[in-house]
């Protein structure tokens, strides 16, 4: 009997090109809480950045939690699997690194065993664009602020607006998560990751997890790049792009960290009492996003892209009177040699499955089989 983390939209699109669904398989690696807060121990004292002991932990665990369940869906003889997502879950005083996925069966097309991260219907989109999925693949950066970080910035924010020192720092560290999965699709000999997803967890005291999944594809018409091309489009997005004649570039991440300063934070605070704008903070947010914005615009420009779309921008309060903003988009230009199969995707590939269950229990647990989140381990 067949038990898999597929909708039945994704079976039919599935179908479509050949492939049929497997069973759900899953891997996982617990390690000793313990162990994890002595790692972490003392790194308020430093003066923050990338964390290495901690990112290697999470690299060891997550990567043995995905080959075991590689190993499962061979034991089932799968030819690939679909819908893989990793996770960080607390359990006790333990941390268990888990991985999920739907195993599929596709005769004749992989010799070796492809994985994916994106869900069925996403595949197909992707598939039908000409983008071949080859492996799932993670880029991660465990880091923190420290506390010289905190009180550099502190001296830094005193007069307001951005803080550069940690502007500098956080944008080094997300850019260190693209640059390993990166590394992960090269070396396997793939050409472009598509559909990234990015994450930020809580990974211990002071300590957080940026994480990037992606699946490492190849495209016949895009040669070989000394970077592979990177996106975050869904496979919607992509087959739109791809049928109007355009190829995506490179995942483009901006962060700029801005404070109020101790005049603008006073001015601010008495400001809260009355009603109406104020006027401090709203320019102070405004000029943080057009930060992130130039920088966007000026890494298009030097891998001169077309355009770049899909662009958001998210707030993080980050307390003290600092706050980040991220901006995350998607890079591309015109590549004549790119075209879909098909004229028109068929409405099955375009429905989003519905959740049918639902659990104030479960909230930040789960949700579904195979495309869970998780507040992470503390």
């Amino acid at each position: 009997m067949m038990i898999t983390g597929l909708s039945g939209n994704e079976i039919w699109c599935l179908a479509q090109k050949d492939i049929a669904p497997g069973g759900l398989v899953v891997g996982n690696s617990v390690h000793s809480q313990g162990f994890v807060r002595g790692l972490t121990t003392g790194l308020k004292t430093f003066a923050g950045g990338e964390l290495t002991d901690i990112t290697n932990l999470i690299v060891e665990g997550r990567h043995t939690a995905l080959k075991r369940m590689e190993d499962e869906a061979r034991q089932q003889g799968a030819d690939g699997l679909t819908g893989v997502a990793t996770d960080v879950k607390r359990l006790g005083n333990m941390v268990e690194f888990l991985a999920i996925g739907s195993a599929v069966k596709r005769p004749g097309k992989n010799q070796n065993l492809f994985s994916s991260a994106c869900s069925g219907q996403d595949l197909f989109c992707q598939i039908d664009s000409g983008y071949d999925p080859i492996h799932f693949v993670m880029g991660n950066v465990a880091y923190a602020l420290g506390a010289g970080g905190n009180i550099w910035a502190a001296f830094s924010s005193m007069a307001g607006g951005e803080v550069d020192a940690l502007s500098g720092m956080i944008n080094k560290t997300r850019h260190l998560a693209l640059e390993r999965i990166e590394a992960e699709a090269r070396k396997i000999g793939a050409n472009c990751i598509v559909d990234i997803k990015t994450s930020i967890y809580p990974f211990g005291a002071g300590v957080k997890e940026m994480v990037l999944v992606g699946t490492a594809s190849r495209h016949p018409a895009l040669g070989d790049p000394e970077r592979p091309f990177t996106s975050e489009l869904t496979g919607e997005e992509l087959w739109n792009l791809t049928q109007l004649g355009y190829q995506p570039l490179r995942l483009l991440m901006a962060s700029s960290v801005v404070s109020l300063g101790i005049g603008g934070g006073i001015k601010a605070f008495f400001s809260s009492f009355s009603r109406g704008e104020v006027g401090s903070m709203t320019q102070l947010v405004y000029q943080a996003r057009e930060n992130c914005l130039a920088h966007i615009r000026d890494e298009a420009t030097a891998i001169q892209a077309d355009g770049v779309l899909d662009v958001k921008l998210f707030v993080h309060d980050m307390a003290g009177g600092m706050l980040e903003v991220l901006a995350i988009g998607t890079a591309f230009k015109r590549n004549a040699q790119v075209r879909t199969t098909l004229p028109q995707l068929p409405p099955q590939a375009i429905i989003r499955d519905r959740s049918t269950f639902f659990s104030s229990d479960l909230v930040g647990q789960s949700q579904n089989l195979h495309g869970f989140t998780s507040g992470g381990a503390e």
